[in-house]
């Protein structure tokens, strides 16, 4: 079996770059909504056919590697989600996907694995979050003979340096990039976005018990400014409510022309997600969505609204970066988050272009905050990762980052966190509201071209993959794989379950029995064939009894 793929003209111009590379590591950057994922898992490709390499994807969340696994799947690429470090790779798959999480936690479990594996790192900037991010990928990954690193967003407030990124005079250095302004140019890759920004004017009881009266134009030091925001963003205030209407408005409009349109609201932290859940139910009559991650169905819950017709979804930061909702026209930026890098990342989740739906733009309602104002002003100019290597510790001040619920006075410190004073009094939203689109939308109508054709064969690469009674190649059946295990690792808890129960003995004794049977060790690390093998041992044995 073949499959057929169209490249956009960049990643065709990347592929060929990429197949000239002869260094350990490809460093791509490429706006969200461009098509990175499917660049990364062609070259893959190339690596496990040429030159018999495993893979192993690197991810932020949990989510995305389900995202992952499916997008691999659908070129032939079998990817497993449930692998952890130090285990053998199961002989039905290509490689493996893991979170950041992962690889800190035990990173030399990925060494054996990594030894002869191509790596793909997403959003490679999370490796300078902390230094010992850093450290793990380089000991997990630093015996790779080939890494690909991959970003959306590269750049960082801190300036922390990212590990197998070349820098030259203090600044990263990407083999390839292609930006937001390259993909509105091209037409038909990502779209165009609108920033409403929301005035108001916010009242408020300060740390110190003074109570402050303030518009977005008024000039406050950063603590008063973070105060202001968060007394705009509370879901009691009338700040909130009219933006949520505002924004309701915008999607009912855009659904006329696309009927499962969504909107995305993204809160300060979780106890702020659910009041703004309950606004939606109070002001619009709806339900919305809730994902945030201390749920544990919270990637059921994006998927589930990702493929349903569902108005809004709410989040903290699950889906700021690197989900694929594409249905997602409107935003709220009701966090308190100020940090450039989360701002393009929420913004991102808004620009990707869905094919045969015609002119379509996005909008996302900000907060008129003088911060976020610059940041929206400041999204198509293309900006690389820098670091100041002799001042690590600065920070500039429009790039502070509140990521809990709690903004106060830092100089009072930690100890007066839970007896800060500070209580939003007010928020009205005022009626101006302005409207700028960043980059007008350029519509260039391509002549087909059939060198950006790619036709896929099946990848060899795996010598015992089966799937089902009739032994068809899982690159038949894109999903099969992860799909198949699960269900005949079911049927054999459901037989061992069974067995227990028929003969008495312990159920820890009747799968060390079936296992042996079936010539595997464990159920976890059995590949599809001796699954199906331990499921006609144990009938066999149901049988005899």
């Amino acid at each position: 079996m073949s499959r057929v793929i169209k490249l956009r003209p960049w990643q065709k111009e990347a592929l060929s770059l990429y197949e000239k590379n002869d260094k350990v590591d490809f460093f791509l950057v490429a706006t969200p909504g461009a098509g990175k994922t499917t660049f990364a898992l062609l070259s893959a490709r190339s690596q496990i056919l040429l030159n018999n390499l495993n893979l192993i994807v690197v991810v932020p969340t949990a989510h995305l590697k389900i995202q992952w696994s499916s997008a691999a799947a659908a070129i032939g690429i079998q990817l497993d989600t449930q692998w952890t470090p130090g285990s053998s790779l199961v002989s039905d798959f290509h490689g493996v996907v893991a979170t950041y999480q992962q690889v800190v936690s035990n990173p030399k479990g990925f060494i054996r694995l990594a030894g002869n594996s191509f790596v793909i790192i997403d959003e490679i900037h999370h490796a300078g979050d902390d230094k010992s991010w850093g450290n793990a990928l380089m000991t997990a990954f630093g015996c790779s003979p080939k890494r690909l690193l991959l970003s959306g967003t590269p750049f960082r407030s801190d300036y922390a340096a990212i590990p197998f990124i070349s820098y030259k005079d203090d600044m990263a250095v990407p083999d390839f990039e292609y930006g937001y302004n390259d993909a509105l140019l091209d037409g038909h890759v990502v779209r165009p976005i609108y920033f409403p920004r929301i005035a108001g004017e916010m009242e408020w009881s300060s740390n110190d018990g003074s109570v402050y009266t303030a518009t977005f134009d008024d000039e406050l030091s950063v603590n008063l400014s973070n105060q202001r925001l968060r007394t705009a963003l509370s879901a009691e205030g009338d700040w909130l409510r009219e933006v949520i209407h505002q924004s309701h408005a915008k999607l009912l409009q855009i659904r006329k022309h696309h009927s499962d349109a969504g909107g995305l609201v993204v809160s300060s932290d979780q106890e702020h997600a659910r009041h703004i859940v309950g606004l939606i139910r109070k002001e619009l009559r709806l339900d919305a969505d809730l994902a945030v991650s201390d749920d544990n169905n919270a990637s059921l819950v994006i998927e589930r609204y990702a493929n349903s017709s569902r108005h809004w979804l709410v989040a903290v930061k699950m889906v700021s970066e690197g989900i694929d909702i594409p249905r997602l026209r409107v935003g709220v930026y009701a966090t308190t988050t100020t940090t450039e890098l989360f701002f393009r990342q929420v913004a991102g989740r808004l620009v990707r272009f869905i094919p045969g739906l015609g002119s379509q733009s996005s909008y996302l309602y900000i907060p008129d905050d003088p911060r976020l104002r610059s940041f929206a002003q400041n999204i198509a100019q293309s900006r690389h990762h820098s670091i100041k290597r002799n001042d690590a510790e600065e920070e500039d001040d429009f790039q502070l980052q509140d990521d809990t619920s709690e903004i106060y006075d830092e100089t009072l410190g930690d100890e007066f966190r839970q007896l800060s004073l500070f209580s939003a009094i007010r928020a009205v939203a005022l009626q101006e509201v302005s409207t700028d689109i960043v980059v007008d939308h350029v519509s260039i109508d391509q002549e087909d071209d059939p060198s950006l054709v790619v036709e896929l064969t099946d990848l060899p690469h795996i010598t015992e993959r089966r799937v089902g009674s009739g032994g068809n190649p899982a690159q038949s059946h894109p999903h099969s794989v992860v799909q198949e295990r699960n269900k005949l690792r079911k049927e054999n808890s459901a037989l061992a379950k069974m067995l227990a129960f028929a003969t008495g003995l312990p159920y820890a004794k009747i799968n060390s029995e079936l296992n042996k049977k079936a010539g595997m060790t464990t159920i976890k690390e059995a590949n599809i064939r001796q699954l199906e093998q331990r499921i006609k041992e144990a009938e066999r044995w149901l049988k005899n009894i």
